[in-house]
């Protein structure tokens, strides 16, 4: 079966305020790189296939009216604490969604809705 995601960019004004955030609310490295003329901060990939990426260019613009990209946070409160202390904040708190687990919605340091996610165990 395939998965329904492969890849995925969050916008960035700032490559390094946002990097910095998204280590600190998910606790990872982001590995930095550059890409055709834009700058990439990526997510460490638990299994082939799905992985993303923070970018900034000129023709990316971040907002919260965009796509919301849903991250797995297995530790999901302390995500959401970590995301306050870097400079997010909560949109949409902590909800159970039954068997899917429960997810939350944070506003990144650039203004980009982003969705956490914590399967249920």
């Amino acid at each position: 079966m395939k998965s329904s995601l492969n890849w995925f960019e969050i916008p960035a004004n700032d490559i390094e305020r946002a990097a910095r955030f998204y280590e600190a609310m998910l606790g990872v490295s982001l590995k930095r790189e550059a890409f055709h003329g834009e700058s990439m901060a990526i997510f460490p990939a638990e299994r082939p296939g799905v992985a993303g990426s923070l970018v900034q260019g000129p023709r990316r613009k971040p907002g919260v009216d965009g796509t919301v990209v849903f991250l797995n946070a297995p530790d999901l409160e302390t995500s959401l604490v970590r995301a306050s202390t870097a400079g997010g904040k909560v949109v949409a708190p902590l909800t159970d969604i039954g068997e899917m687990g429960a997810f939350a919605i944070v506003l990144d340091t650039e203004g980009n809705r982003v969705g956490l996610h914590r399967a249920k165990s």
